[in-house]
């Protein structure tokens, strides 16, 4: 099967959220398979320190752009996503992705993502690849099951490519006022009455025409069409027949196994958890924390409304005061929550370590040194930790929401099964339950043990969840193109 897979982000290349680690592990699961699959992404300045090997695609050395006023001059560099054998293609232009950061509020973020879309078409056409799938990714690239449609249609190419858009996060939706339709290139068939209050709705564009849409879990897919959950989409994403269908994200066991992880002096395995309790007693003593025998409770986030950290702004204080606790906190975002985990750190020097910022080695080492693992987010498309928490040992206090819901089971004390602790509401006081009832289940070290078991258990492993996009492209296969 061939697939074109597109993303604005592919770890470890360049990475802000979930979406990377979807668009490095998915295209790999799929080519350990048989497919083949060509993945294109931007070439961000930061990219050039990362030692990749870089060939010029002698078919793409200049490819000339023409979006509204703007001229670029793109080209194609070749590699592997890392650790593979995946071709990707870089595209290379210097005015739209030499700035500091990945995503901006500048006036072109819109040609931007243009250029990216029009790059892997015009790339399949000079590297004679005719995909079968053209597999999108978030906002960025929202707008190619229209382009295929529109302006590439010509191409008897992508006669036979059904297009399939994944909604990571449908809180960003790439909303560009509607005058940035004449930069597109030409007509891609916007209805006017998608152009809400005066925007032009990349996201919405892609719901409307993509032959497929998907989500990173099922209760996200279901959350999504709701008025609550879809930032106002729901009504579009009713509207589809077919739905959407909603794939838990996979975990990549060879990066996130605690049993070879490259961060870790003292590995450690169900049969033998040695190695947990030696990491946990060389973190304490790296950050100087005095905690006992106390449980260890790890958080790694961004910082942000969505993650919920504002329920905690006096339940942890008071838990604090009245409990035996240390808590690792890793993350950056917001100015408030930054704030707080730092005064937290500086009430309860003994007990608490917050590092403001995100680096890959602390974030392995938290989850394997702590026993309990926060995630009370307002809402959570799929999340990654919570299952990362699950293969460390480490167990997962969440709010039922999103794909914390579908990977993790509440414990039940009467049946000894469950994975975790499980809250209902979005307030202070189910927080509050959740980690009180954690940590007395804490005290309990048969329960707390048997606890542990059935989480490492659990088999969130890419090649499985794979299977699950591969059944979908099948079926698109055989359904006619949508129009």
């Amino acid at each position: 099967m061939r697939i074109c897979f597109i993303a604005s982000e592919v770890a470890p290349l360049a990475k802000s959220g979930g979406l990377a680690d979807v668009a490095s592990a998915l295209p790999r699961a799929l080519h350990e398979q048989g497919c083949d699959v060509r993945v294109f992404m931007p070439l961000y300045a930061g990219m050039s320190s990362v030692g990749l090997t870089l060939q010029p695609l002698s078919q793409a050395r200049a490819i000339e752009l023409h979006l509204g006023a703007q001229r670029y001059e793109v080209a194609l560099l070749h590699t592997q996503i890392p650790g593979s054998s995946v071709p990707l293609y870089l595209v290379h232009c210097p005015a739209a992705y030499d700035r500091p950061t990945l995503y901006t509020g500048d006036a072109d973020e819109h040609l931007r993502f243009l250029i990216l879309q029009h790059a892997a078409l015009q790339g399949c056409q000079r590297l004679g690849f005719a995909p079968q799938i053209v597999h999108c990714n978030d906002w960025h690239t929202a707008l190619m099951p229209s382009m295929l449609r529109s302006l590439y249609a010509w191409d008897r190419l992508f006669a036979d490519a059904r297009s399939l858009l994944s909604i990571h996060n449908i809180g960003y939706q790439g909303n560009f006022p509607a005058a940035t339709i004449a930069d597109v290139g030409g007509d891609i068939g916007v209805q006017p009455g998608t152009l809400a209050d005066g925007t032009f709705n990349w996201l919405r564009e892609g719901v409307l025409h993509a032959d497929a849409v998907t989500t990173v879990s099922p209760t996200y897919a279901r959350e999504i069409c709701t008025p609550m959950g879809a930032h106002g989409l729901d009504a579009t994403l009713r509207s589809r027949a077919d739905g959407v269908t909603g794939i838990l994200n996979g975990v990549d066991y060879q990066e996130w196994n605690p049993a070879a992880d490259r961060y870790l002096k003292h590995h450690y395995t169900p049969q033998d958890m040695s190695g947990k309790a030696a990491t946990k007693r060389t973190l304490l003593d790296w950050f100087n924390l005095e905690t006992g025998d106390a449980p260890l409770l790890g958080i790694v986030s961004r910082l942000t409304v969505q993650k919920g950290f504002d329920l905690l702004f006096e339940v942890l204080p008071d838990i604090l005061t009245t409990r035996d606790l240390g808590i690792l906190a890793l993350g950056s975002g917001d100015a408030l929550y930054e704030t707080f985990f730092t005064g937290l750190q500086q009430r309860f020097p003994e007990r608490v370590m917050f590092h403001c910022g995100y680096s890959d080695e602390l974030a392995h080492l938290i989850e394997a040194a702590s026993d309990m693992f926060l995630m009370p987010s307002m809402y959570e498309p799929c999340g990654l930790n919570q299952m990362y928490s699950l293969k460390y040992g480490t167990v997962p206090i969440v709010r039922r929401t999103g794909g914390l819901a579908d990977s993790v089971q509440a414990w039940d004390p009467s049946t000894r099964s469950g994975t975790g602790i499980v809250f209902n509401d979005f307030d202070a006081s189910a927080v509050r339950w959740a980690l009180g009832t954690a940590l007395d289940l804490y005290q309990d070290r048969d329960t707390w043990k048997r606890l542990v078991r059935n989480g490492m258990a659990q088999d969130f492993s890419w090649p499985r969840q794979s299977r699950q996009y591969l059944d979908l492209y099948r079926r698109l296969l055989g359904a006619p193109v949508r129009i």
